[in-house]
């Protein structure tokens, strides 16, 4: 019999139009004695969804959302591409040579970015915003065809997480000239960490924080069950639940190409770009879900080990002892393959 650590769940009859992928879904316990509170709204072209065991002392439910929706902002104001008004589009923006101060917040994330893009070798790298709006992911227009070779080539000569100039005592960060920093791939982990650390400040004791499927957890629902979501494999015309985990202080993030891609003369896009090579991946991996502390370090690993190819990945999480799912495509079966990280995760719902 194998153990957790080594379980491989092969799905049947793995539909080829849309190939089964992962997602993360809130879902209700069976039992519910109680509710949490929950607030929604919009943010990063996505939905965000938290739910509280109780409002904090003397804040009543609209003022939480007001200070839900000011820390996004916040996020959104430093980090936002799509936004003019940005510190990121005034960076990208600026000549070669100039020098700018990031917000504390912004400089832990690149940071952090940073971090990864050694460890990665470059398979995560905040640099690569030229190819992700090249390949029509970013704020212009999507392309009616992929991009030539030439193009790609082009855009690469500005890629390069070793072409910044990062000072991160004073937090000053330096524009060597062409470069289009991206941080969506971690981004939006930081505002999930934002969230949840204002809530944890404001002493709610229990929380789900859900932003376009990264999550955080705290504590315990209002009927004392761990906060429960579930692992989704999706096939057309359903959405399948794939499995369920109770999770209590943990943040969990999910990448793949099944939520964002497009078609060129019938090819499959992925949003997913490989910064080394400039084209999107073309690998076995359908998606890969990290589980950590923090949802930013589970945002950035979820995107690296999706470029790197299973067996690196693998490595990768194993010398870290990293909490990853893979879903994986082997001929036409979709096939699970998980990291003693994250078997204790499922049994004991923390890392």
């Amino acid at each position: 019999m194998t153990s957790a650590a080594e379980r491989i769940c092969v799905v049947d009859g793995l539909v080829k139009a849309a190939i089964g992928c992962l997602a993360l879904l809130l879902v209700a316990a069976c039992s519910r004695p109680a509710e949490p509170v929950t607030f929604s709204g919009t943010t990063m072209g996505t939905v965000w969804t938290v739910r509280v065991t109780e409002l904090p002392d003397g804040v009543s439910g609209p003022e939480l959302r007001e200070q839900i929706e000011a820390v996004l902002e916040q996020v959104n104001a430093e980090m936002s591409t799509y936004r003019a008004d940005s510190v990121i589009t005034a960076f990208n923006q600026s000549e070669a040579g100039a020098r700018v101060v990031l917000p504390p917040g912004f400089a832990q994330v690149l940071e952090e970015a940073l971090y990864w893009a050694r460890v990665t070798d470059g398979a995560f790298d905040p640099t690569a915003g030229l190819l992700v709006n090249l390949w029509g992911f970013g704020p212009p227009m999507r392309p009616d065809e992929a991009p030539g070779r030439e193009e790609i080539q082009r855009a690469l000569e500005n890629v390069g997480w070793w072409r910044l100039s990062f000072d991160s005592e004073s937090r000053e960060l330096t524009q060597p000239g062409g470069v289009y920093l991206d941080l969506s791939a971690i981004a939006k982990g930081w505002g999930v960490d934002q969230v949840a650390e204002y809530l944890g400040d404001a002493g709610v004791a229990g929380f789900l924080v859900d932003i376009g499927g990264d999550l955080r957890a705290r504590g315990l629902r209002p009927d004392g069950q761990r906060w429960r979501v579930a692992i989704e494999r999706p096939r057309p015309g359903a959405r399948d639940v794939h499995d369920v985990i109770g999770l209590e202080a943990v943040a969990l993030a999910t990448s793949g190409d099944y939520r964002n891609f497009f078609e060129v003369d019938g090819r499959r896009v992925s949003h997913l770009i490989d910064p080394r090579t400039g084209s999107p991946i073309v690998n076995d991996t359908v998606s890969v879900t990290v589980a950590h502390q923090r949802c930013t370090t589970a945002d950035a690993l979820a995107t690296a080990l999706s470029v790197l190819s299973f067996e690196q990945g693998w490595a990768l999480a194993l010398e870290r002892d990293l909490a990853v799912l893979w879903m994986l495509v082997d001929g036409d079966e979709l096939v699970e393959r998980i990291t003693p990280a994250f078997a204790r995760l499922i049994e004991h719902g923390a890392l």
